[in-house]
């Protein structure tokens, strides 16, 4: 059983995903908070899976709650931001604080509850071309936060040996394991190494982690 917690200001919204949720045989919500204050030390007790964080929240937005979680928490769980807007900076910051992907609130609702399976398997839920349209405005705003120029990662992307390199790029495109592979012409397994020794090698917990690296050290061109 995959179990939920549901955090967003917006009751109508939170009794909205737990119907759809909990109408899943494999999926459960375990708890719903409305702020991003009251959703840390709920996930702490509680322990889910999967989060599901509304981005723009008051007091506590779903940032700083992002960061909170990952930092604290040893696993942090998969956290999934909840959207109106894709083209919202909010979400590019909350993929940047630890977020595992994003969903828009209009989404479907077979398409929320995929997307729920899929992180809490360990996978990353990316839309390549919003990532790339959030990464290119990151870097016009002058990809600043606090005064500090975001390129952290530039070292250990210069570590990636020439076909690591490749993968990187393909995961940055949303291509999946068995797309690269078939791209590459090299077998399934043989992929998921590679991303694992890229995971490793850029110091990341994820896909969504190493594709966030990929831009913002220029390796992959953003626009």
């Amino acid at each position: 059983m995959i179990r939920v917690v549901v955090a967003d200001d917006e009751r109508l919204v939170r009794m909205g995903l737990r119907v759809v949720l909990d109408a899943e045989p494999d999926l459960t919500v375990v708890g719903e908070a409305p702020n991003g204050a009251e959703v840390v030390p709920l996930v702490r007790e509680l322990r889910p899976d999967v989060v599901l964080m509304d981005v723009r929240m008051p007091g506590v937005d779903g940032i700083r709650a992002t960061e909170q979680l990952v930092a604290t928490m040893e696993p942090p769980p998969r956290i999934l931001v909840v959207t109106t807007f894709e083209n919202d900076d909010h979400v590019y910051d909350a993929l940047r604080a630890g977020a595992a992907g994003f969903l828009l609130k209009r989404a479907r609702a077979e398409e929320m509850v995929q997307a729920v399976r899929l992180v809490a398997h360990g996978d990353s839920l990316l839309f390549p071309s919003a990532v790339r349209e959030l990464a290119l405005r990151s870097r016009e705003r002058g990809g600043e936060r606090g005064g500090e120029r975001r390129r952290p990662h530039a070292g250990p992307v210069s570590r990636l040996t020439d076909r690591e390199g490749q993968v990187l790029r393909l995961m940055a495109a949303g291509l999946t394991n068995g797309e690269i592979a078939e791209r590459l012409v090299v077998s399934p397994e043989t992929v998921k190494t590679h991303v694992g020794s890229v995971l490793a090698k850029l110091g990341v917990r994820d896909r969504t982690q190493a594709v966030i690296v990929a831009y913002e050290s220029g390796f992959v061109q953003a626009g």
